[in-house]
């Protein structure tokens, strides 16, 4: 390892090592919940997760309205399923499970107060 910053001080190049990572699994999981495969998941699931009116319409039973689910309170396990599976609405994105890794530690991270909260209220309950 000593050799190898002695050869990299003596040409004036930076050692990099293969560990590192160009951004943080959280950059990597808001990057992926944003953008997975040109179909935003905040579209439809909202900005943190929270779930999102995509549209309404009235046809002969009346105003409908077709809805993104709260997924906050997902587990990993039905996630990775819910994902990997065909549904009418969502589209397959084909995401590894470590994608959806990715994705579902940046909805808890980003949720940590919302979730602490709901909690706290469920216990008072």
């Amino acid at each position: 390892m000593k050799q190898i910053l002695l050869i990299c001080s003596l040409l004036g190049t930076t050692a990099l090592y293969a560990d590192e990572d160009f951004i943080s699994h959280y950059e990597y999981g808001e990057m992926l919940y944003n953008n997975p495969r040109g179909v935003s998941c905040s579209q439809c699931h909202g900005a943190s997760g929270e779930g999102t009116k995509i549209v309404e319409f009235r046809d002969i039973h009346g105003k409908q309205a077709i809805e993104g689910p709260d997924i906050r309170k997902e587990s990993l396990t039905r996630m990775i399923n819910s994902i990997n599976r065909y549904h009418e609405i969502m589209p397959r994105y084909y995401l590894t499970n470590e994608e959806v890794k990715a994705i579902y530690d940046y909805l808890q991270e980003k949720n940590k107060k919302y979730l602490s909260n709901r909690e706290d209220t469920n216990i008072t309950q």
